[in-house]
């Protein structure tokens, strides 16, 4: 096969518009337009092209009716008129399609494939022509392996740049598990994470970007686990520790590289010989160094007290991995290991029976009844008057009959159920502290896997909790002490990590102290030593470290951290606490050891504590000291020597605060700013969720995936039946057609343009396609711009351009201004501010509008110098602009403009200079950007005359007409532009004062200005009139719901009013429209035509 072969085609399910295929060297681009708004059509739709295009010059003449246009075109005209009038008709009628039946599904679109031979790392080969139609598979491949072998990615190669600074910018991307997938919400930062890196290294500084996964201590366990019973039918506990550590580390090499898969996918311009695992030597050496200085603070101790914990994963969790689920009432919840549901949200009653008084009792209500074998006492308010006469006395227990002090205490709410409540330490925090003040002992009645314990007798010893709690209430119901059970609305703890219910055991485990670490914290923003951005975060960070507590940070698991802690083995007498000590290892644990107990290192046995430790959950303590582990480690400087003075920027989720907590052994925040960026959700307002089937995997919209596809992903999630059936047709419902194939460009766009400063992100895959469309613009954009430069040009520098007419000074105004914006954007992080200005300037702008204009007069002979070099500057400058944020297609297109002489180019736009506001700031006219906003008007009303009149194909003659003087001389300036966007012919000035030219159109411009176009022999008035009859009742239909509709409560007054008057100004306009083609019928063609 060739190098220089046209690259295959093919029907895939790419999504995106394909353009018509022109071969003409100057094809008209192609865009569809888009539906009348107010009759008045968008300004800037292109229109379609029909082979070569005929420009119009401004002296062209338009076609008189009757002239030699042939019969079958006339015939064929007026055939598509009576079947828009039928269509018109036919909605009156009643007789169109519905809303649900006129939807339109995607349509697989053609698919364009890259099949040139290329190695992995070789540069693309882009001496070919660019194909007819945008396909994302082609444009994106091949380059990123490229990137990543020329090193562009590293802070090496960005030093030896032209454009260098000397300044540095650091990130570390927020690791995401090893375990799992990228979802659409990573894929949101590292959209922003990827901009900002990109933009840093085109303007010239050393950029270093560390990519790198979490080992996911729990969910990696639980996985390797589940293989290993599944394939070899083996437990953990059969094998030693170091045996299931090479099992667990053999299942990330094989199965833990789908993300940096997916980040590749993504574009993601990371430094790959610099990846990191939390799980690696310099993790580990960071995790020690941080637990070792702060147990020298005294910031970490160990202590036996009331721990989260998940029976199904028998291990202790942390506050931040518990979801507080609140509960209306009554409700049914499938646990982890209980063949049936359990109900929850139920207050059951319970008498306690008064020690000594037969007939008196005190019934306690519990949403736990599991738990009453661990009671110790009941608790009453002391002000509670219906409890006086029991202080101080003895109750029994229901169920074991032993006596149990009535005590009192002021936390007891005595309005909440009967005012009396049972006291239960070991297994409620609320009760442990009570239990501390009144010297209560703690019973702990249920076990590490969710099991009742031997201190509840042998009848319940064994059970699972759950069903115990049903055998307690069968006992007590038989022996006469359950007095009823209702609805109770509450909060369930559920674990994030398995959604079982949280037991709240006693454990001896080691906690971080929290207070003042968060106060530091909290300072530091009020200080201005961490800055926020957005800064309204402000608020619910202080919010955040004002009810922190102290937090756990053991595991009850083998992969992770070890805990860097030894256990003085010796003999002491029952009741003395253990001696444990802290060390970077154990030579220095033992030094320790051996100074507090007196006795010689070498004599003492040690034990090192066998749990892993996770800090600031749900990411683990390699995470939170990520920042200072990546770029240098716990010693206080930055490893890499290019980045000693580097601004570490983190870009994460409203997680941070644990993160930036973990920091203070450093003394200083790990990154002096964060961005904060808002939670991705569905179309519908609702968070994503693996339950509701509206998890996005980026590669679904970057590639395109069929309805089967996503069905079946769904089916492998080991959802519950009656689940998946519910979560299956909502999928469907969302995505009744799959999801088509919108390219990484397309998404990466779509997702900064949601600005950090609003609120949650609603996207849909709708909005994304919407942006593969912009993408296919773009392309059709540098097809028609490198056609009109064609093989022989040369550019010249960007400085010595100078525009040679008002078109070309008006884009390049518009170009300077987008440069302006897109730095301001970038400056700020208001990513949305850069992509509005690109979407803007590329459409609305060059596309819609300079493009356009520009036709004509590249046909001019001799053509003009100008357009051309205006032209490159657009293309080579825009590309630039957009590159960090569509890295891929604008390296493609990029890769094929010709070199500006006299200066060596870059070889990649990833490493191209970026344009700055100061070097464009020449260009800048905002005065001619004004008035030419004013020729813009113009032709909106031209537009609008045409849709009116349904003037198709003609070219109709033009007339401006202005009191003002200033006018003449504006309009003049513009007269081809004018006839050219206003699809016209001639257009001219009419002198003021003097006479409307007869059978012409008019339409208003403002006070002082008028419009006239021809239509005597363009228009059929009998054809025309009943058409616009038919509009005209649609519109007073409408007009007449509206006004006799109520408004409802959420309908804005003005809202309502603007709705009203527009469908008003369109009535009126369609009577004066009839009105002239009426007088058309009564008048005979006019002798002479005014003089253009």
């Amino acid at each position: 096969m060739g190098g220089k072969a046209w690259p295959r085609r093919a029907v895939g399910t790419a999504g995106g518009p394909c353009a018509e295929q022109i071969s003409a060297p100057f094809q008209t681009l192609l865009m569809p337009h888009l539906p009348l708004a107010s009759f008045r059509p968008p300004f800037w739709g292109l229109r379609h092209s029909r082979g070569l295009p005929k420009f119009h010059s401004v002296s062209t003449q338009s076609e008189p009716h009757g002239s030699p246009i042939s019969r079958r075109n006339r015939e064929a005209k007026q055939k598509r008129l009576r079947e828009k009038q039928a269509t018109l008709e036919a909605e009156i009628a009643g007789e169109s399609k519905s809303p649900a039946e006129s939807i339109k599904a995607w349509r697989p679109k053609e698919l364009v494939l890259y099949e040139i031979p290329t190695k992995p790392g070789e540069k693309k080969d882009v001496s070919g022509p660019l194909p007819p139609a945008y396909s994302p598979r082609y444009v994106e491949a091949a380059w990123y392996p490229w990137w990543v072998r020329e090193g562009f990615f590293k802070p090496e190669y960005q030093a030896r740049l032209p454009q260098a600074t000397g300044e540095t910018f650091s990130m570390c991307i927020p690791p995401p598990n090893v375990t799992g997938s990228l979802h659409i919400g990573h894929a949101l930062t590292v959209a922003i994470q990827d901009a900002l890196v990109r933009w840093h290294r085109m303007r010239g500084d050393q950029v270093l970007w560390v990519p790198g996964s979490d080992h996911a201590g729990i969910a990696t366990q639980a996985v390797v686990e589940k293989q290993l019973w599944k394939e070899r039918g083996v437990r953990r506990h059969e094998l030693s520790r170091e045996a299931f550590l090479r099992e667990v580390w053999q299942w990330k090499e094989a199965k833990g590289g789908e993300i940096c898969e997916q980040l590749r996918a993504l574009g993601a311009s990371l430094d790959w010989d610099r990846e990191c695992f939390t799980m690696d030597v310099g993790s580990s050496v960071a995790v020690t160094e941080a637990f070792v200085r702060l147990y020298k603070a005294g910031l970490l101790y160990r202590n036996h007290q009331l721990v989260n914990w998940s029976c199904a994963l028998r291990s202790a969790i942390s506050d931040i991995e518990v979801e507080n689920r609140p509960l209306p009432g009554h409700t049914q919840l499938r646990l982890p290991g209980c063949p049936t549901p359990v109900s929850f949200g139920l207050l059951f009653s319970v008498a306690f029976p008064v020690d000594g008084e037969p007939d008196a009792e005190v019934v306690v209500g519990t949403t736990r009844p599991e738990t009453l074998p661990g009671d110790v006492a009941v608790a009453v308010h002391p002000d509670d008057s219906r409890y006086t006469h029991l202080h101080g006395r003895q109750l029994r227990h229901p169920l074991m009959g032993q006596p149990l002090p009535l005590i009192t205490d002021y936390a007891v709410q005595p309005h909440v159920g009967t005012g009396a409540v049972k006291v239960t330490p070991a297994h409620s925090p609320a009760d442990a502290e009570m239990g501390t003040r009144h010297g209560l002992s703690p019973l702990n009645v249920i076990a590490e896997d969710g099991t009742m314990t031997s201190l509840c007798g042998d009848w319940l010893q064994g059970l699972h909790r759950f069903v115990a709690r049903e055998k307690i209430m069968s006992v007590l119901s038989e022996q006469g002490l359950f007095r009823g059970l209702q609805n109770h609305p509450m909060v369930l703890p559920i674990c994030s990590r398995s959604g079982d219910v949280i037991e709240y055991l006693l454990k001896n485990q080691w906690f971080v102290r929290c207070q003042e670490m968060g106060a530091r914290a909290a300072k530091a923003v009020e200080s201005g030593a961490l800055e926020l951005s957005p800064s309204f975060h402000q608020k619910n960070w202080q919010h955040w470290f004002s009810h922190i507590g102290d937090w756990c940070v053991s595991r009850q698991l083998w992969w992770g951290h070890q805990i860097p802690a030894y256990l003085v083995v010796e003999d002491h007498a029952q009741g003395e606490e253990d001696c444990w000590v802290v060390g970077r290892s154990e030579a220095e644990a033992r030094e320790v050891a051996a100074e507090l107990t007196g006795r010689p290192g070498a004599e003492l046995t040690l034990e090192r504590d066998p749990r892993p430790c996770s800090f600031l959950p749900p990411v683990t303590f390699g995470n939170g000291q990520r920042p200072s582990a990546v770029l240098g480690g716990p010693h206080g400087h930055v490893g890499d020597p290019a980045h000693r003075a580097a601004a570490l920027q983190q870009v994460w989720r409203p997680e941070i605060p644990r993160h930036l907590q973990g920091n203070p052994p450093l003394l200083t925040p790990p990154c002096p700013q964060v961005l904060l960026h808002p939670m991705v959700r569905d179309r519908q307002g609702r968070k994503m969720s693996k339950s509701l089937g509206n998890v996005l995997d980026p590669r679904d919209i970057i590639s395109g995936v069929e309805m089967q596809v996503l069905q079946e992903k769904l089916r492998s999630r080991n959802l519950d039946p009656a689940e998946l059936a519910i979560v299956a047709a909502a999928q469907k419902k969302d995505f009744p057609h799959g999801i088509p194939e919108c390219g990484t460009d397309a998404l990466r766009f779509t997702l900064c343009s949601h600005g950090v400063q609003a609120g949650d992100l609603h996207l849909s895959v709708s909005e994304v396609q919407s942006c593969r469309h912009f993408c296919n613009k773009i392309w059709n954009a540098l097809r028609f711009i490198l056609n009109a430069l064609g093989e022989k040009f040369v550019p010249q520098p960007a400085e010595e351009l100078s525009p040679s007419s008002p078109m070309d000074a008006w884009i390049l105004s518009r170009l300077a201004l987008a440069a302006q914006e897109c730095e301001r954007g970038f400056l700020t992080r208001e990513l949305s501010l850069v992509t509005h200005a690109l979407h803007h300037f590329w459409l609305h702008n060059l596309c819609d509008v300079y493009l356009e204009a520009v036709k004509p007069v590249l046909w001019h002979s001799p053509r003009p110098l100008g357009p051309p070099q205006v032209l490159f500057s657009c293309a080579d400058l825009g590309l630039r602009l957009l590159a960090p944020l569509m890295p891929f297609l604008a390296e493609e297109l990029w890769q094929r403009l010709p070199p500006r002489p006299g200066c060596p180019p870059a070889p990649s736009i990833s490493v191209a200079p970026y344009p700055s506001a100061c070097s464009l700031e020449h260009w800048r006219q905002p005065e001619l950007e004004r008035r030419f906003s004013r020729v813009q008007e113009v032709v909106q009303v031209l537009r609008a005359l045409r849709a009116t009149y349904q003037l198709t194909k003609a070219r109709p003659r033009v007339l401006l007409q202005s009191s003002e003087p200033g006018d003449q001389g504006l309009f003049e300036a513009f007269l081809e532009p004018l006839g050219t966007l206003g699809y016209c012919g001639a257009v001219g000035l009419l002198p003021p004062g003097a006479a409307a030219p007869s059978g012409w159109a008019q339409a208003p411009l403002s006070d002082t200005a008028q419009v006239y176009m021809e239509l005597q022999g363009l228009v059929d008035p009998q054809i025309q009139l009943p058409l616009l009859a038919a509009r005209r009742y649609k519109l007073q239909k409408q007009l007449d719901s509206l006004t006799a509709r109520t408004p409802s409560e959420g309908e804005a007054g003005t809202q309502r009013q603007q709705k009203l008057s527009s469908l008003q100004l369109e009535l009126s306009k369609l009577d004066k429209a009839a009105s002239h083609l009426r007088q058309l019928m009564d008048e005979p063609p006019a002798p002479g035509s005014p003089e253009l």
